[in-house]
């Protein structure tokens, strides 16, 4: 027996080669959430709230776990996608409304996430109308001339590259005292700004799309229930680094920015904004991270959203597929990313409108997904023995409920000021 053959024999070896196999669809999900929309969303709450803001990642750490460990097991048990599974439960009314929402949504992030391209490469000198198509044709090919395990480690690469948001954080040398009394003693206000911040917080950590997405992926691997520990494991270590990368981008605009009284509007900005404060590498290493953040959501979130409408409607779908075999999947991908490219290139475009006001939109979308996944995540019909425990129901509801009153107190505020003019 050879040296290779004994050592892939041993146990923990043969757990450790397998949870290898296994990996992918929760890193993938949790660090696309770290995107365009969501770098600049962190990077303006670190702006302009300083540290008081960093305590809402803890719970959104929390919900994030749960919810991705539903959306894992769902599809393990089931074989089928999330959005399948709600047309079967709910009928088309609401998988409708939520296609409307989510479609709309994916538009403005996607759009986002083509800002990102263009404001990483404009730092190092290159046009937009030279950057956002070439990375819109590279983003096309990778996904139509590459099948899904080769996409996967393309992804998993761009996902350590974003821990390079760590030591931009620690070059703008941060109080790490004050950062501690941020995270155990919240502070909560109820006026608009802060709201529509905490929301957005919230709605681009725990963003609808995810949910879809990462369903979709354990489906594609091929994940069996026998292996659901390693799948577990999985999503845990994406949602920790999704925020782990979320509060060191807090942390770098809080001690740099916020403590100089900068105001910015783009996560571009807040790289060139770290230059005299931390220093040329520390606002490159920022620059790079929003460029590779914005290619790897550019290619996931029309992915995403293309699989929730073709499941939702009864197509084909999947990258392992090629066009003849799935042409309403990659002609819905086509079609979001070509109107985000435009929306982009064309003049003026209020880009922080769309990047703030998106995030809000995930945000009360996502209790009426949430209220979907735990009614069908609880039907012993749909997942027989392998239901929610007391204690993922009671995160689950907790959250959607938060979300829900969250969503109407920054309503109520904007019809009360809109009264006022």
């Amino acid at each position: 027996m050879s040296v290779f053959s004994a050592v892939k024999q041993n146990p923990r070896v043969r757990s450790f080669l397998l949870f290898l196999a296994i990996l992918g669809p929760g890193i993938i999900t949790g660090s696309v959430d770290n995107d365009a929309g969501g770098i600049t969303t962190y990077s303006v709450a670190g702006a302009v709230y300083g540290n008081k803001l960093l305590w809402t990642l803890v719970p959104s750490f929390l919900l994030l776990v749960v919810v991705q460990e539903m959306n894992a097991r769902m599809g393990i048990v089931t074989g089928k996608g999330l959005a399948d599974l709600i047309r079967e439960s709910f009928g088309v009314k609401v998988t409708l409304f939520i296609f409307i929402g989510l479609v709309t949504a994916n538009i403005g992030n996607t759009a986002t996430e083509f800002a990102g391209v263009a404001g990483s490469l404009m730092i190092f000198g290159v046009s937009k109308y030279i950057s956002v198509p070439l990375v819109a044709v590279a983003v096309w090919l990778l996904v139509t001339k590459r099948d899904y395990k080769t996409a996967e480690r393309i992804f998993l690469f761009f996902s350590f590259c974003l821990l390079s948001y760590i030591i931009s954080a620690v070059l703008a040398k941060p109080d790490w005292r004050e950062i501690g009394r941020a995270v155990i003693r919240p502070e909560m206000h109820f006026d608009t700004g802060y709201l529509s911040m905490v929301l957005g917080i919230v709605g681009t950590t725990v963003a609808p799309w995810m949910q879809f997405y990462m369903q979709s992926a354990v489906i594609e691997k091929r994940i069996k229930i026998q292996d659901y520990k390693y799948a577990l494991w999985d999503v845990i270590i994406g949602c920790t680094a999704t925020v782990v990368v979320a509060f060191f981008i807090m942390v770098a605009c809080a001690a740099t920015l916020n403590k100089n009284g900068l105001v910015i509007n783009e996560a571009k900005d807040a790289a060139l904004a770290l230059k005299p404060f931390a220093g040329a590498f520390a606002a490159q290493l920022f620059a790079f991270g929003l460029f590779i953040a914005s290619v790897f959501s550019a290619t996931i979130l029309p992915l995403a959203t293309a699989f929730f409408v073709c499941e939702a409607f009864g197509f084909e779908a999947g990258i392992n597929k090629k066009i003849q075999e799935a042409p309403q999947f990659y002609a819905l991908f086509a079609f979001i990313m070509t109107v985000s490219v435009l929306i982009i290139l064309a003049p003026d475009a209020p880009l922080i409108a769309i990047t703030i006001w998106t995030q809000v939109l995930n945000a009360m979308l996502l209790p009426v997904v949430l209220t979907s996944m735990i009614r069908m995540v609880n039907n012993r019909k749909i997942m027989g023995e392998h239901v929610n425990n007391k204690f993922q129901n009671a995160v689950g509801w907790t959250g959607t409920i938060v979300l829900v009153g969250l969503t109407a107190m920054l309503l109520l505020n904007q019809l009360l000021s809109a009264l006022k003019r």
